[in-house]
């Protein structure tokens, strides 16, 4: 009975695991029933070429049996295996090759380790006694006797059919009744193969289903699963939190290299930095809120200009990475800003150096050329 607390679908890790332990889904009904079908198809094409065929062969090995001794590495029973065999393969080998696609078909090449392996539970007669009156073991008988009574039935019905050509057949030559015998084989062989496949598709599906039932997980088996496969959920937030504050932590270091600060004026801070020999500016950090204003402070600390444009503001921090440089469509806008940043810059270098130049007044005058002096010869020679 299905444990009623796995009522989730299995995930592609159960799954695995079952294949790898031999857990597959096949019918043996579904590859015999589509093996028939073959024979079947094979026996249709070449039963009546077989019949006569083999009945002139039969009759000219008697004939030969009644003159000639046989002995049993002789000629005769050596060329009739031959003539068996030469029939006998092509319709087995067809049997064969269907049976092994068919079970392809059904679940693949599956090479199951741990299913091969010894174990002591199977040797024990107490669980072979288990098995043999288990609910599965009489399934198994059931599911092998309705198909040989279907087979007995087909037969059954043939033979009424071909009453009367059975009972003429002491009447016939060889040739005749060997076409009645294959076209009864034939009959046989494709009603019984029709009918098995549909009962072989039926059980197909029965299993199908109950693979599925013994596949199903409890939500707590999938916790554990998840928690095996991914990680623990709680280390894992552990870990996303410090790789979240060791980026924040570099942001903010790296914000104390921008050349400019681009707010919102509230919420959004991006700061930006560009050298002369950069193909266009990059972001060095970016915020929201909290992360905003401390970008913020830090631009202030580091004399960095503060710059308010709502809409590049948005657009930086919703559309540039950390450490990507900015989109084309954004030169325009962020030139205009260094424009204002390097104005203001060069005014404020403007204003320090006339406040030096006002405090110290003589540092601000070039020194007085000395007047010549006479040398010895009385030449007056510059300085």
């Amino acid at each position: 009975m299905a444990d009623s607390s796995k009522t989730e679908q299995a995930t592609p890790r159960r799954r695995q695991r079952a294949r790898q332990q031999g857990q597959v889904t096949r019918s043996r009904e579904l590859t015999g029933s589509l093996s028939l079908v073959a024979v079947a198809a094979v026996l249709s094409l070449v039963g009546r070429q077989v019949g006569p065929h083999w009945t002139d062969f039969f009759r000219n090995t008697l004939d030969s049996a009644s003159t000639d001794t046989i002995e049993p590495n002789g000629p005769l029973l050596f060329w009739t295996s031959v003539e068996v065999f030469r029939w006998m393969v092509p319709i087995l080998m067809t049997g064969l090759v269907v049976s092994l696609a068919s079970g392809v078909a059904q679940g693949g090449f599956v090479f199951a380790a741990e299913a091969m392996a010894p174990k002591f539970e199977r040797f024990s007669p107490a669980n072979k006694l288990q098995q043999m009156f288990s609910p599965a073991a009489l399934s198994n008988v059931l599911k092998s006797l309705l198909p040989f009574a279907a087979i007995v039935w087909v037969g059954v019905a043939c033979m009424r059919s071909h009453w009367g050509e059975i009972l003429g057949s002491a009447f016939i030559d060889g040739r005749a009744f060997a076409n009645l015998v294959s076209a009864m084989l034939v009959e046989v062989c494709w009603k019984s193969s029709l009918i098995l496949l549909l009962w072989s598709g039926v059980d197909y599906a029965l299993l199908r289903l109950k693979s599925e039932g013994d596949l199903k997980m409890s939500r707590q088996e999938i916790r554990e699963e998840v928690k095996d496969t991914d990680g623990n959920p709680a280390n894992k937030a552990r870990i996303r939190k410090m790789q979240r504050a060791a980026r924040r932590k570099q942001m903010i270091k790296a914000a104390a290299t921008a050349t400019v600060v681009v707010t919102n004026p509230t919420h959004y801070a991006v700061a930006l930095r560009y050298e002369t020999d950069m193909a266009a500016p990059i972001v060095v950090a970016k915020g929201l809120d909290l992360l905003a204003a401390k970008i913020k402070e830090i631009a202030r600390e580091n004399d960095i200009p503060v710059m308010e444009n709502k809409p590049l503001a948005q657009a930086l921090y919703k559309g540039v990475e950390v450490g990507d440089t900015i989109p084309a469509a954004l030169y325009h806008a962020v030139a205009e800003i260094l424009v204002l940043v390097y104005k203001a810059q060069a005014e404020v270098k403007q204003r320090e150096a006339q406040r030096r130049a006002y405090a110290n007044p003589s540092a601000a005058k070039p020194p007085a050329p000395k007047p010549p002096t006479p040398n010895p010869q009385g030449e007056v020679r510059p300085l």
